[in-house]
């Protein structure tokens, strides 16, 4: 048997990648039975069945499951932004990272254009999510800046990226592979935004080793399944200071002994980012 990626589901065929090769493979019967939902990013084993076409024998255990897109294995995301045009949003940055850390992914911070805006500012935002742990790309897709650091960050990782509209995102994958995101660009603009052509993710491979996730008009910005007394512990910061303040159920908000409004007014915690907790813990209150 043989080894490989998911990287295409469609009407009940499954492209499996094996190296450079892709096989079209049907699932075992017994799946179907089970009515098992195999996703791009599953690694299976299968059977060839001549030179191009397969049956999968074995589904491999997952290492995560994202929701949106339904994907597998998906191990980080890169949330790209524009730096200028639009100008960086930070309460939306920090909207997309709880979106990321409530689904377990490591969140990769690129921040594109910067040949556009003031090195003062720009740099200011990347020192304060650095600070916090975060990874953050500086990069210009129109004179390079940034590219060598994002096809290491992005090589031998089932990636997906999320952002505002007009990031960049296809430029960002346009430099880090040639011609890998115009399929992309081409669907956005034929299709306009916020409208989807497709139900299915999609991986598209890296020369480098690992893979993207194909999601036209794709950006998760709901919050319909955080519990308020969870939305603290995705804030990293926040982390250290919860087991100390005085009520086990504290929303950080108006409770009295709050050990993470005390370290805010302290310096300990930057207060743009408790300003957006407040403003998402309002949001997931109304969901």
């Amino acid at each position: 048997m043989q080894q490989g990626v998911v990287v295409k589901a469609y009407s009940g065929y499954y492209y499996v990648q094996t190296g450079n090769k892709v096989t079209m493979c049907t699932l075992r019967g017994r799946f179907k039975k089970e009515r098992f939902s195999l996703l791009v990013g599953d690694e299976v084993q299968y059977s060839a069945v001549g030179d191009e076409k397969g049956v999968v024998e074995q589904i491999l255990p997952r290492r995560s499951l994202l929701k949106r897109p339904m994907a597998a294995n998906v191990d980080q995301v890169m949330l790209t932004f524009a730096a200028v045009n639009p100008d960086i949003n930070t309460l939306l940055v920090d909207k997309f990272l709880v979106l990321a850390e409530s689904s377990g992914l490591t969140a990769v911070i690129c921040v594109n254009k910067i040949d556009l805006a003031d090195t003062d500012m720009i740099g200011s935002i990347a020192d304060l999510y650095q600070s916090i742990g975060y990874h953050v790309i500086l990069s210009s897709t129109k004179v390079g800046t940034g590219v060598q650091e994002l096809r290491a960050g992005l090589y031998n990782h089932i990636t997906v990226l999320a952002g505002p509209s007009g990031a960049g995102k296809s430029s960002v994958l346009n430099s880090v592979e040639p011609g890998l995101a115009l399929v992309t660009g081409e669907v956005s603009r034929k299709i306009g935004r916020g409208k989807h052509t497709t139900r299915y993710a999609e991986l598209l491979a890296l020369s480098g080793g690992g893979f993207v996730v194909d999601t036209p008009g794709f950006s998760f910005t709901e919050f319909t399944d955080i519990d308020p007394h969870e939305l603290g512990n995705y804030f990293p910061e926040f982390v250290d200071f919860i087991p100390n303040c005085k009520f086990n159920s504290c929303l950080h908000d108006r409770e009295p002994q709050c050990a993470v409004k005390q370290a805010v007014d302290k310096g300990q915690i930057a207060r743009e980012r408790y300003n957006s907790y407040m403003e998402i813990l309002n949001e997931v209150r109304r969901k």
